[in-house]
């Protein structure tokens, strides 16, 4: 296929992820049993009570709720920066077990970076033609390494570029996710990595809203973190994802009514 591009899809989520965190908070402060507290979350709108509780930094209540990811279309060096947030669950794509040989005109896919792409189309063919020859390379290497499948893949992906593709399905729970949203939503965050970020908190917006109201760059609950090292554009981050949770809010409200 040679060139792709990011694609993200939200595979499965704790069932009714935002009464369970609001059962655990109210578990924490009331000596009710858990049939009346659950009784009194489905009785009413929790929105409110969740807003607040991410705001007071209550935050072990929502590591309950776990949300599952399918991700393709992204990089070996995306793969490096991702599974430093270690409070997930990673199964990925092995390039030992998976061959990367070249079939026809095939070539293995690979990433190009957006820096690369806003120089025009001279450059990304120059990119596409320079990943044709590393495919060669590695088809070589297939070859002169016996073609013994996981042996010989093994060894001859050393060749392969950071640009090529992986695929990988990830689990993380509402309170690792805040975290990553918080380090790879920001405009200082790698351009890959905070794409996939903003995709994936729009997915969970989707069916979490009010547990991810003050989700995003650190800026959107709080000061920005880089200081001298920030962006200066705080105010257009914060009105870009202000619209983001308003849109997300309103579409509940209006499929609820």
């Amino acid at each position: 296929m040679g060139q792709v591009s990011l694609r993200v899809e939200l595979l499965g989520y704790t069932p009714n992820p935002q009464e369970i965190v609001a059962l655990a908070a109210k578990l924490c402060y009331s000596s009710a049993d858990i049939d009346s507290l659950k009784q009194g979350i489905l009785s009413r709108d929790q929105g409110k009570f969740l807003k607040k509780l991410t705001e007071m930094g209550h935050l072990s209540p929502i590591e309950h709720a776990v949300f599952t990811f399918g991700v393709e279309g992204v990089s070996r060096s995306l793969l490096a920066q991702i599974t430093r947030h270690r409070i997930a669950s990673f199964s990925v794509k092995s390039q030992r077990y998976v061959s990367e040989r070249s079939e026809g005109e095939r070539i293995f896919n690979y990433i190009i970076p957006s820096s690369i792409k806003r120089l025009g189309h001279e450059h990304i063919d120059r990119f596409s033609s320079q990943m044709a020859i590393i495919q060669k390379w590695y088809d070589e290497w297939l070859e002169v390494l016996g073609n013994e499948k996981e042996p010989s893949n093994e060894d001859a992906r050393f060749v392969l570029p950071n640009a090529c593709e992986t695929k990988f399905i990830v689990s993380m729970n509402a309170r690792e996710l805040i975290h990553f949203f918080n380090l790879r939503c920001c405009n200082r965050a790698q351009w890959e990595i905070r794409e996939l970020a903003n995709q994936m908190l729009r997915k969970v917006l989707e069916v979490a809203p009010e547990l991810f109201s003050n989700a995003g760059p650190s800026c959107v609950s709080g000061d920005c973190p880089e200081n001298d090292l920030g962006c200066g554009r705080m105010s257009e981050v914060l009105d870009e994802y202000n619209a983001l949770f308003a849109s997300a809010i309103h579409r509940v409200d209006v499929e609820e009514v």
